[in-house]
């Protein structure tokens, strides 16, 4: 299948008066039409920026330094903005981590959804209402028809979750970046966001890209994961293989974090040392001072993204010039 969404070598950069930071750093990956990618990592390694970057919102001196990203064949990294404007709702929808931030407080929902559909569909008031009322029904809103007419503050947490993703599908998009969509809910709200996601999806044909640090929402989501680590892609791969048999000791150390219930231990597993800043990311590969398998070569080469059974990881291990006997 041809891919919707095109990441290639995405390079951003900030500047300022110290020199030029490298926050992303040749990230690559692609996502089809109805699928759900997971980008998974840290705090600080790049997930929100690579997010900005796609829907345009790279707050300055933040920019796209090389690379591009493609949307159906279409280069939209380089558009200027009022044209990206036309894109971002119309054909890429973003769900943001609160939807506090994500809504006017001053404006009704009804009035939020409809100026949106007018704004990228050719439709009358009165249909954009009508299709208001329905995506605020398929987002699972009870009474829709009087809570339409309702301000931000008369939701709950969760509710107002269901609103920002009606006014994400508002102009039926062909991508939604949907950026820790559940991290502000309680975990029975969080299953409810996370099914309705999937059903989205496979009923609309729409490709979701689902940053989290939640394994446990990508596990339970995603079709394929990407791990980021310092602004770079560790792995890559169909979630079930990533989880189940890692091929990037990050990735692994990530696994192990994740407490077992079956298991009877007193120390939760950690992965030792922190994530370096942007102006002191080591040479080689950025996970080498917290690995434990690192090696000479892992200190001074960087690798990239290889076959590593059914993944694929940049870490040496999978170098086939470098296993024994080669």
């Amino acid at each position: 299948m041809t891919a919707l969404l095109q990441v290639n070598n995405l390079v951003v950069e900030f500047t300022n008066r110290h020199g030029t930071l490298r926050a992303l750093d040749g990230v690559s990956f692609d996502i089809a039409p109805g699928e759900i990618l997971g980008v998974v990592g840290e705090s600080g390694a790049g997930k929100s920026l690579t997010g900005a970057a796609i829907i345009g919102l790279l707050e300055p001196p933040g920019k796209v330094a090389s690379g591009e990203i493609v949307l159906k064949g279409q280069r939209i990294d380089n558009l200027p903005p009022h044209e990206m404007r036309k894109i971002r709702g119309r054909r890429i929808g973003a769900i943001f981590q609160d939807p506090l931030t994500s809504l006017n407080p001053l404006y009704t929902v009804g009035r939020q959804l409809t100026e949106t559909i007018l704004t990228h569909l050719p439709v009358t008031p009165a249909e954009a209402r009508q299709r208001a009322i329905q995506l605020l029904k398929d987002t699972g809103i009870p009474a829709a028809e009087q809570r339409i007419d309702h301000h931000p503050h008369q939701f709950s947490g969760g509710m107002r979750q269901r609103v920002v993703i009606a006014l994400a599908l508002a102009a039926e998009p062909e991508l939604i970046v949907a950026d820790e969509p559940t991290t502000a809910l309680d975990v029975s709200i969080q299953a409810q966001i996370i099914g309705l996601l999937k059903r989205i999806c496979k009923e609309r044909g729409a490709a979701v890209m689902l940053i989290t640090h939640d394994m446990g929402v990508i596990a339970e989501t995603c079709d394929r994961v990407a791990v980021l680590y310092a602004g770079r892609v560790a792995e890559l791969g169909p979630v079930q293989q990533v989880i189940h048999q890692p091929a990037h000791p990050y990735t692994r150390g990530l696994m192990a974090c994740i407490p077992d219930m079956t298991e009877d231990r007193e120390r939760l597993a950690q992965i030792d040392g922190a994530m370096p800043r942007l102006n002191a990311i080591p040479p080689g590969c950025a996970f080498n001072p917290r690995c434990t398998e690192a090696t000479d070569r892992c200190r001074t080469e960087r690798p990239t993204l290889m076959a590593a059974g059914a993944t694929r990881a940049a870490c040496w291990i999978h170098d086939a010039k470098s296993a024994p006997g080669a």
